[in-house]
């Protein structure tokens, strides 16, 4: 399992060095922190989200591993029905893979959607909508739900 390394940008097994600080607002990949070789005992990957939204913005995350999903700037509708209760309508998220499209008949017609899981811990977290059927649901193309019950809220919500 190979992983791209910080400090050289080449690929590694992994390393010891400690990890750098998250670099606020910029998307990073599966990384280990440098390619300093040791031994294969101390050679386990830490725990990196592939990206890190902003400490000064409000945000939702996994509530089961805590990796960040959206900003709150990128929240369009809290109105949603996902498939096992309420669901927030995000713009764009981060952190999150993507299944395969399948047709639904949801609430609001038939769709084209595809689950979306938790890159860190693959816990699905709602769908994208990938096409909609009906002008009138258009406007949810290229969007995201994620139900309410796989979200906590981070950074200044008091």
């Amino acid at each position: 399992n190979l992983l791209r390394c910080f400090t050289c940008d080449r690929l590694c097994g992994g390393c010891t060095a400690p990890a750098p600080p998250p670099r606020q607002g910029i998307a990073l990949q599966p990384v280990m922190p440098s390619c300093e070789p040791g031994p294969p005992a101390a050679c386990l990957p830490t725990k990196t989200f592939r990206s890190y939204l902003p400490h000064c913005h409000r945000t939702y995350s996994c509530v089961h591993c805590q990796a960040h999903l959206a900003k709150h700037d990128e929240l369009i509708s809290k109105s949603f029905q996902g498939s096992h209760g309420r669901a927030y309508l995000f713009n764009s998220v981060v952190n999150v893979g993507c299944g395969p499209a399948e047709q639904r008949l949801l609430l609001t017609g038939l769709h084209s959607v595809a689950d979306i899981f938790c890159e860190s811990c693959k816990t699905t977290l709602g769908w994208k909508y990938e096409q909609a059927f009906e002008t009138s649901q258009k406007y949810k193309e290229g969007k995201f739900i994620i139900e309410m019950s796989h979200m906590v809220k981070d950074n200044g919500w008091d």
